[in-house]
């Protein structure tokens, strides 16, 4: 089992994304990348994570690993298109282990259907016992960050099952690369499919619509720019694409669960991940 006092014995420097002595954030071994964006192994205080620690959805599924009592238990979390506040739970686990994936990314290691897990919480052990239960057994085992992550990319490079179609994962692509302003035509256009095609490849493998995957990207570019000290608000809506405020405050609103502006205010309270898009 690892100890908090490990994290700064890891030596991998090229693969830390971002690390200090109550977390670490890696990336995954180079051919998981595409799937996964990024491991975090943390030690939750009620210090560090307010009540109120309120995770923002990226549309993605996102597999939770928790110690309680010397005991490890496993989360997932389908892709999310709504707000989570977690902060009230998690500063009472001594460790958690947590893999982030990319868009469309959770479906290879599950190979059915994604929009039957959107925003929703499961047993990982239900929808992926061997799995499972081999990275429990790696926790509980590991002496050192090397050896879990090591360990954890081997699991994740034997467990893939299916491949999402190429057409969907360059439209994803494509989404993303205009921060969430692209319309479903122009997609359809890019990729040569039918919008009916490719609107059914999206509810299949990344679990909700592309104009709901749009609006993510789009809400997300926008906090990362109001992340920075200069992001003055009208600045900000006008890069991201949006041609009037209101717009912005009701999609902001509609994603988040508050108004630009009470963001800034308690910017502490939220989590975006800092490694997808």
């Amino acid at each position: 089992m690892i100890e908090q006092k490990a994290i700064f014995a890891y030596q991998d420097r090229q693969r830390i994304i971002f690390g200090n002595e109550e977390c670490l954030y890696v990336k995954p071994h180079p051919a998981l990348q595409d799937y996964i964006s990024n491991y975090t192994l943390t030690f939750p205080t009620k210090e560090t994570i307010s009540e109120e620690y309120t995770v923002i959805p990226h549309g993605c599924g996102t597999l939770i690993f928790a110690l309680e009592n010397q005991n490890f238990s496993s989360r997932l979390f389908g892709p999310a298109t709504k707000a989570a506040r977690v902060g009230d739970q998690a500063a009472t686990f001594d460790q958690l282990f947590i893999v982030e994936f990319q868009p469309a990314g959770l479906y290879p290691f599950l190979g059915f259907k994604q929009d039957d897990l959107t925003d929703q919480l499961f047993s990982f052990e239900l929808v992926q016992a061997k799995l499972n239960r081999a990275i429990l057994e790696l926790l509980e085992t590991a002496e050192s960050v090397q050896a879990l992550i090591f360990g954890v990319d081997q699991l994740f490079l034997r467990a893939i099952l299916q491949e999402c179609p190429p057409e969907l994962t360059a439209s994803a692509k494509q989404i993303i690369r205009q921060s969430g302003n692209s319309s479903l035509k122009e997609l359809s256009d890019a990729v040569f499919y039918s919008e009916r095609h490719l609107t059914r490849l999206f509810n299949e493998y990344l679990g909700m619509s592309s104009k709901t995957f749009s609006r993510l990207v789009r809400v997300n570019r926008t906090i990362r720019l109001l992340n920075q000290p200069e992001g003055e608000l009208t600045k900000v809506y006008e890069a991201a694409g949006y041609y009037d405020f209101s717009h912005f405050n009701r999609d902001f609103k509609r994603i988040t669960g508050n108004t630009p502006q009470a963001y800034r205010r308690k910017m502490s309270d939220f989590y975006s991940e800092i490694a997808k898009f």
